[in-house]
């Protein structure tokens, strides 16, 4: 006989009489019937399916004898026939409240929980377990943080209910009826959707508030989860409605389009329009094959695609972009020469280079005619100069602003792959021209910026390469363009930021500061004019005379162009229609009296003079972005040990020149009647006014030589001179850039003498012939003519 299980009693209580029949149980004993992944908790009645021949003997037996039962959970559901020791200690006493047989031969029994009871010793095994039990009452105690808790489950509960798509009133009535804890706690034990291990501890845990936690605990997890699925299965049918909606729109649509003779016939009329277009536009063959393919793949896709605007939208980029060139008009050079001349007062030699431009064109209008880049300071009309060229040539003219652009698709476009992609710049400003010969004004050139999106720069490389740009191809077209009949011309304030390579491909032509005849005739012949235009005034109604416009000139701007002046003007002309406006006056003279009234008091004055009235203070010529400029250099000295002070915002070029020009003026101290023991002891501090503004280069080298001689010596630098130069430590004077500038700056100021490098003698036919009658020039060749040109002839003491 098989080893008897050590819980087993050694003499079975419930042994088989003689007849066979076996006994029955005493009163502590139970009948227990072996459940798998169920567990049945008291006060909820449940049916249960009984197979195995172990558990329907149990529960025949029970039946028969009309006896409670206890259910077990055994630990391994895979277990076929669990014996004692397979089985939890804790289970409930149930009610057979009803045996039944299926017509398909199993049996259920339907079992009402009553009681938890824990085993003390199992004391049969055969045909059925039988086990001496202890009850285990529940806690009565009806404490405040018992009641607490019950209200906190029920809402729980009652949450989770609400909830679940479909749940049973039934359920939700037993909830609000739960009279007591523990009766609401098995209750949701039972029903909650948790392991039947979770459960089993529930049903183990007698504990009411430790056994209330953990099913709140539970129940929370469980309301979340239900809470997330609730939401995504919301979302999810709203997805499916709007697609459900969508699918009946478009079928709605169809069917309005069928009754309206729209459907597939309107979309055969619409591929036949695109195929006439295309044979119309005159297309390169390579680009009318690209064209028609993408014609074949519209008519193959269905309207509600996606991708079907996109490829519409290609198709009428490439209908409307003028691919054929029109018949070019002669340019009449004579026109050419009036229409400059009419636009523009000055700039002869600019707008001979222009005419010259012109009269290639006109015989060569099949070469490959340079690319004009207009470098200046801002106001000298750069812009309009290039208007002028197109009215000149009768041409289209169209403006590509470069200014900021830091993005190489700016040019070349983007790719169709990309939602909103465009063609670049150049093919938008061609089709907004609507010819393939316009003239195109690449404006603020200089001012184009390398980022993470590629250097637009470089692509403008093959749009102003007159040996490439005929094959121009954009990202977006993916066709080529031919630009070569594009007159390209470009503007730029300064040329240090334009790539060295791309500043190959264009003929540079410079632009100076107006002098101020010029600007007196520009203020006269356009300025006022347009003004009086723009505020609403007639020519009678305001008189300005030329000392008035001179006087503006001088006291209240001083810019290389002419905007500050026709604001100033127009401050002016505003004054003068407020007083028509308001009736005071019908004509208004302005005078020159008037102008403090009007402007306020003068901006700028002559400060060259006071400047250079002592010893030590020297004017110098600077270039500036925005033109020419005069640069005071001011040197002084105290008592000290030799020490070499340099303040103004000075870059390192600017403050090697002055350590050159102090070498210098130590190594010629002798000839140049200074003591050469003063140096150790005597600090000196150069100084460049306007601190906050950055100076570099080395033109201000001779400027500052002086400005040592000057202070060394006690000779004042006479106040009617200005100078520029770099110096070198043999005393040589080295040229510079910028003399053009420099020069027109210095005649502004009121310099009537200006010294400069010999070797930019090549640069004397470039300044305007108005301001050469004006100045008396000093050509230098070593330091020595610079001290001889600049020094007053008597010496003044020091103020040192």
């Amino acid at each position: 006989m098989a080893e008897r299980d050590p819980i087993l009693r050694s003499a079975e209580l419930g042994s088989d009489s003689g007849d066979g029949a076996p006994q029955s149980p005493p009163s502590d004993t139970l009948i227990i019937v072996p459940v798998r992944n169920f567990v049945l908790f008291p006060g909820v009645v449940l049916p249960i399916a009984v197979g195995r021949p172990q558990s329907v003997a149990a529960a025949q037996e029970a039946v028969k004898q009309g006896k409670q039962v206890g259910f077990l959970m055994q630990r391994d559901p895979e277990l076929q026939n669990p014996s004692a020791v397979d089985l939890h200690r804790t289970g409930t006493v149930a009610n057979v409240l009803r045996y039944l047989t299926a017509p398909d031969g199993t049996n259920h029994i339907i079992a009402q929980g009553e009681q938890r009871f824990r085993v003390v010793e199992f004391t049969r095994e055969n045909p059925y377990l039988v086990a001496r039990i202890t009850r285990l009452e529940e806690p009565q105690a009806q404490t405040p943080e018992i009641e607490a808790r019950f209200l906190h489950l029920q809402g729980q509960a009652l949450e989770a209910l609400q909830l679940l798509p479909q749940a049973p009133q039934e359920l939700v009535a037993a909830v609000q009826g739960a009279n007591t804890p523990s009766a609401l706690g098995d209750l949701v034990a039972a029903y909650i959707d948790i392991t039947p291990d979770e459960k089993q501890e529930l049903l183990e845990t007698v504990d009411l508030v430790a056994r209330m936690d953990k099913i709140s605990r539970l129940l929370a997890r469980r309301i979340e989860v239900l809470r997330l699925s609730q939401e995504i299965g919301q979302q999810t049918k709203a997805a499916l409605d709007e697609r459900q909606r969508e699918v009946l729109l478009r079928e709605q649509m169809a069917a309005i389009q069928r009754q309206l003779g729209e459907g597939e016939e309107g979309k055969a009329q619409e591929i036949a329009e695109l195929n006439a277009a295309i044979a119309k536009a005159n297309m390169p063959e390579e680009v009318d094959q690209a064209a028609r393919k993408e014609v074949r793949r519209l008519e193959r896709m269905p309207e509600a695609a996606a991708e079907y605007g996109m490829i519409r939208t290609y198709l009428d980029w490439l209908i409307e972009l003028p691919w054929a060139l029109p018949e070019e008009k002669p340019i009449d050079i004579a026109e050419a020469r009036r229409i400059l001349d009419a636009d523009h007062f000055g700039l002869e030699k600019i707008k001979s280079r222009i005419v010259e431009f012109l009269a290639v064109r006109k015989l060569a209008p099949n070469g490959k005619a340079p690319i004009l880049c207009f470098v200046g300071p801002p106001g000298v009309g750069k812009t309009s100069l290039g208007q002028s060229i197109a009215r000149a040539m009768d041409r289209k003219f169209v403006r590509v602003s470069l200014g900021g652009v830091h993005d190489e698709a700016e040019i070349r476009g983007h790719r169709r792959t990309y939602i909103g992609a465009l063609p670049g710049n150049i093919i938008q400003g061609i089709r907004k021209a609507g010819t393939r010969n316009c003239v195109m004004m690449l404006d603020e050139i200089d001012k184009m910026g390398a980022g993470i999106q590629g250097d637009p720069s470089a692509a403008m490389l093959e749009v102003l390469d007159p040996e490439q740009n005929g094959t121009f191809r954009d990202n977006y077209l993916g066709v080529p363009f031919d630009l070569s009949r594009v007159v390209f011309i470009a503007t730029a304030n300064m040329l240090d930021t334009i790539p060295g390579p791309l500043r190959d491909r264009m003929e540079i032509i410079s632009l100076a500061g107006y002098t101020e005849g010029e600007k007196l005739q520009i203020a006269k012949r356009y300025l006022v004019a347009r003004q009086l235009e723009a505020n609403g005034l007639k020519p009678e109604q305001v008189s300005l005379s030329d000392d008035v416009l001179l006087a503006v000139i001088r006291s209240y701007t001083r810019e290389a162009g002419v905007r500050g002046l026709e604001r100033e003007i127009g401050r002016i002309l505003r004054n003068a229609a407020v007083r028509i406006a308001e009736g005071s006056a019908t004509e208004v003279p302005i005078g020159l009296d008037d102008l403090t009234t009007i402007l306020g008091p003068p901006r700028f004055e002559n400060e060259v003079a006071m400047r250079t009235s002592v010893p030590g203070v020297a004017t110098g010529l600077a270039w500036t972005p925005v033109g020419g400029d005069i640069l005071f250099i001011e040197a002084t000295r105290s008592p000290g040990k030799g020490s070499f002070t340099l303040t103004g915002q000075l870059g390192d070029v600017m403050r090697e020149s002055a350590q050159a020009a102090l070498s210098l003026v130590k190594n010629r101290a002798v000839s140049l009647g200074i003591d050469p023991g003063s140096f150790e002891k005597t600090d000196i501090h150069v100084h460049i006014p306007a601190g906050a503004i950055p100076k570099d280069g080395p033109s201000a080298g001779v400027a500052m030589f002086m400005a040592l001689v000057s202070l060394l010596t006690g000779r004042t630098i006479r106040s009617d001179t200005a100078m520029t130069g770099e110096i070198s430590l043999r005393g040589l004077v080295l040229p510079v850039g910028g003399i053009k500038e420099k020069v027109v700056a210095a005649q502004a100021s009121g310099i009537t003498r200006v010294m400069l490098p010999a070797r930019n003698r090549r640069d004397f036919e470039e300044i305007p012939e108005e301001v050469r009658n004006r100045l008396e020039f000093i050509w230098l060749e070593r330091a020595e003519d610079a001290v001889q040109a600049a020094l007053d002839p008597v010496g003044v003491a020091s103020a040192a």
